[in-house]
């Protein structure tokens, strides 16, 4: 696989985490679940970044809002410094999994615009 491919590809799979979350979120909401108006907002902001991250459309803008979303949702919904035992774990695990996409976005800020590498 080219670096061109290759990118493209990992591209698609970091977007596929805000287009699937946020389209299981509104699809969720659609379907009759209560769901706080933020959240729904929040879900819509998260699926249009998703699908502009995919097609690669001003990457380093998209990928910019999408770290401060990732950020964001990190420090309000994963709050495993005021938790103990395996709760404290299981939030830890989905901060730092926030994190790691964090930096993947980083990345993609960084590489957006310049040709790859042969």
């Amino acid at each position: 696989m080219d670096n061109r491919s290759l990118a493209t590809t990992a591209r698609t799979l970091m977007a596929s985490v805000f287009i699937v979350m946020g389209l299981y979120r509104l699809l969720t909401a659609w379907g009759g679940t209560a769901t706080p108006t933020a959240t729904l907002v929040f879900s819509a902001v998260e699926l249009v970044l998703g699908l502009l991250i995919a097609s690669g459309w001003k990457l380093r803008w998209t990928a910019g809002l999408a770290a401060l979303l990732m950020a964001a949702d990190a420090a309000m919904s994963h709050p495993f410094w005021s938790l103990a035992g395996a709760e404290r774990g299981a939030q830890l695990l989905h901060f730092m999994k926030n994190v790691g996409m964090i930096g993947g976005l980083l990345l993609l800020i960084a590489h957006a615009g310049h040709p790859p590498r042969r």
